[in-house]
């Protein structure tokens, strides 16, 4: 008696063919790692639009052979896409799998335990973080090689964002945002300086501040990693960042430059006022998203204000080097 079986709600599931069904079949885990869905969607799908495991070896559990694999591919593609989860469950039932995107990279030898296939997104993102799985954050995010100010505007803000508008009924000790934050400081902490720049202390230091009463947002640490690839001494001003001590810290390192990023709906201007005053030279630059909110500022030649991350980075670079 054959191991792998035909589910009779599934005709158009391809045979054996000396493919798919002869590979080793994969427990939903390892294929939730696979597609970077909680095991719970994976039952989900499967209790709902059919889109479950087939093969089950005698004495164990049911399981994804590459076929069934590639169907959720087509499943996670579309939904990832907007696409409404029961249409989407239709066309991935719908798919020939040997003929879907990714079918090689469905086949079980392929994956081995603790492999990241996950191709990072937002959604991913979001996931991981409500599931509270800070591991799968990290390796999500650790994945991406792309310089550093894409890999915030295009994949971790967007995540940030999208957690910011959902109200959760957490468990004591859990927030997914602190999670999501935390993987990215772990990442930026990890990463390595590109091949090509060389390693800099003390040279073109560039300080990087957070408003009064405001701890350090994590794009401060992103700007941060941003200079350093450049060639930039770039440092975060942690701990409290009153007028007086800002002004010590200045006379002390003697920085090219100095930004502060504020996420505050109304931040404190007292920084920026009172260092300007004493070095009127020293080039100055204010991160604000809002128009309105930089109303306070008294821009000059040595102030400047830019109204996007990427603004701030070619702002900064540009009198940096």
């Amino acid at each position: 008696m054959s191991a792998v079986r035909q589910r009779p709600d599934d005709p158009d599931r391809v045979a054996s063919r000396s493919g798919p069904a002869e590979q080793p079949a994969l427990a939903v885990a390892a294929v939730a790692r696979r597609l970077g869905v909680a095991p719970a969607t994976l039952r989900t799908w499967d209790r709902r639009y059919g889109l479950g495991p087939s093969a089950h070896p005698a004495g164990s559990h049911r399981r994804y052979t590459a076929a069934d694999v590639a169907r959720l591919l087509v499943m996670r593609r579309l939904t990832l896409q907007g696409v409404a989860p029961r249409d989407a469950a239709r066309s991935a039932r719908g798919t020939n799998p040997a003929l879907a995107p990714g079918f090689d990279a469905a086949l079980p030898s392929s994956l081995p335990a603790g492999a990241s296939g996950e191709v990072a997104t937002p959604s991913l993102l979001v996931e991981a973080a409500l599931r509270q799985d800070e591991l799968t954050c990290r390796r999500l995010l650790g994945t991406v090689t792309r310089d550093v100010a894409s890999w915030w505007t295009d994949l971790v803000e967007p995540a940030r964002s999208s957690l910011a508008a959902r109200t959760v009924l957490a468990r004591a000790g859990e927030d997914p945002a602190w999670v999501l934050d935390s993987a990215a400081l772990a990442v930026l902490r990890t990463r390595p300086v590109p091949a090509g720049v060389r390693p800099v202390t003390g040279e073109r230091l560039v300080l990087l501040l957070a408003a009064s009463r405001e701890r350090p947002p994590l794009a401060l640490h992103v700007l941060a990693t941003a200079l350093t690839d450049c060639g930039v001494d770039a440092r975060v001003v942690t701990g409290p960042v009153d007028p007086r001590r800002v002004l010590e810290l200045v006379a002390m390192v003697c920085p090219m430059a100095v930004a502060l990023l504020s996420e505050l709906a109304a931040p404190d201007p007292d920084v920026v006022a009172d260092l300007h005053a004493a070095e009127p030279h020293l080039p100055l630059f204010v991160g604000l998203d809002e128009d309105d909110l930089a109303s306070w500022l008294s821009l000059s030649g040595s102030v400047h204000r830019a109204g996007s991350f990427a603004g701030l980075l070619r702002e900064v670079l540009a009198v940096s080097g």
